[in-house]
């Protein structure tokens, strides 16, 4: 069986390729970026292009049975409208032509939590939310709802299609690392200046993938699943990190008044430093979402069990330290 996965040198690609490869799959990785760090090692066939290119897309899939489109732009800026669509949108719409136009069995398409409208906050977020398609929703919000509409058009024209939600990602294998990697790994090295009073869901990218693989064999077309983890706020989330890796937790934590603020400057620090802010004010207004976000559907029609968030936290600062990123303070389980 070919496998085709998009966006393959990314966190979430290269914990897909791997479990793939267990399974016996032969894997076509599809990816614009010029580090394959995340591949190292690993028997694929490796296809540089961009999901922005049809024709480049009819190429990688043909002969394929299964895509997983993972590839996608994640900005926590409020300016990058432009990029976004062309990726996540217009790079979608593509890939669902290619898939029609190659005769691929079924596409995982791997949306986000953030593509669903969060609102009312006293009521549980489930796979009847409406889309974030508002243009009120931070711009990478707005862009992964119409990436999941491009799906569902494809859907209405006969593509077997499956949906995923994941909400924040987090685990082994974030060689670049992510933008919530690099929180954890400034927690984790002790240099975080302050904790913001809110939290998020996070679930390890690992569970993502194993629902990813059973979605793909057992789902029934035009399915889309929820697959949230833990929610944990940033104070508890430091705590953990703390016991972990020994680091000192910060010990300032910032009303989200104060880090929206705080966070438009940062961000255009980062801006004119050709950086990246490690909270912007997109970001603290992500980290104002939805506590309760169901994950009933997945659990009941896939299986699907995400593992406590200690143990994620334990492998990635384990992994972070193999990859030589991080010198742990002391080894799990010392107290």
């Amino acid at each position: 069986m070919t496998v085709v996965v998009t966006g393959a040198a990314g966190h979430l690609g290269g914990n897909l390729v791997r479990a793939l490869l267990a399974r016996g799959a032969r894997v076509r990785a599809l990816d614009y970026t010029r580090d394959w760090r995340a591949l190292d090692g690993l028997e694929v066939e490796r296809v540089q292009a961009d999901v922005r290119d049809l024709d480049a897309l009819r190429r990688a899939f043909a002969g394929a049975d299964i895509v997983y489109h993972a590839a996608a732009v994640i900005s926590l800026r409020s300016d990058d409208w432009p990029l976004l669509e062309a990726v996540n949108v217009i790079g979608t719409r593509n890939v669902v032509q290619a898939c029609l136009d190659c005769g691929v069995r079924r596409l995982v398409h791997f949306s986000s939590i953030h593509a669903l409208r969060q609102e009312p906050y006293g009521v549980p977020v489930d796979e009847s939310s409406p889309l974030a398609l508002s243009p009120s929703s931070p711009p990478y919000d707005r862009s992964k709802a119409a990436g999941e509409w491009e799906v569902r058009l494809g859907i209405g024209r006969g593509l077997d299609a499956v949906i995923l939600n994941p909400t924040g990602m987090i685990g082994p294998h974030d060689y670049v690392p992510s933008h919530f990697g690099q929180v954890l790994l400034a927690l984790g090295e002790g240099r975080m200046p302050a904790l913001v009073a809110s939290g998020f869901d996070w679930v390890d990218v690992r569970d993502v993938v194993s629902a990813a693989l059973k979605a793909a064999e057992v789902a029934p077309p035009g399915a889309r699943y929820l697959l949230s983890g833990h929610w944990v706020s940033m104070r508890d989330l430091a705590i953990l990190v703390e016991e972990i890796t020994g680091a000192d937790p910060p010990w300032f934590v910032c009303p989200l008044w104060l880090a929206r603020a705080g966070a438009s400057l940062a961000d255009a620090l980062a801006r004119r430093r050709q950086g990246r802010a490690l909270f912007t004010g997109v970001s603290i207004r992500a980290l104002r979402s939805n506590r309760h976000i169901s994950h009933e559907r997945a659990a009941r029609e896939l299986g699907y069990r995400p593992r406590p968030i200690r143990q994620t936290l334990a492998d990635l600062y384990r992994w972070f330290e193999q990859a030589g990123r991080l010198k742990l303070a002391r080894a799990e389980g010392q107290g």
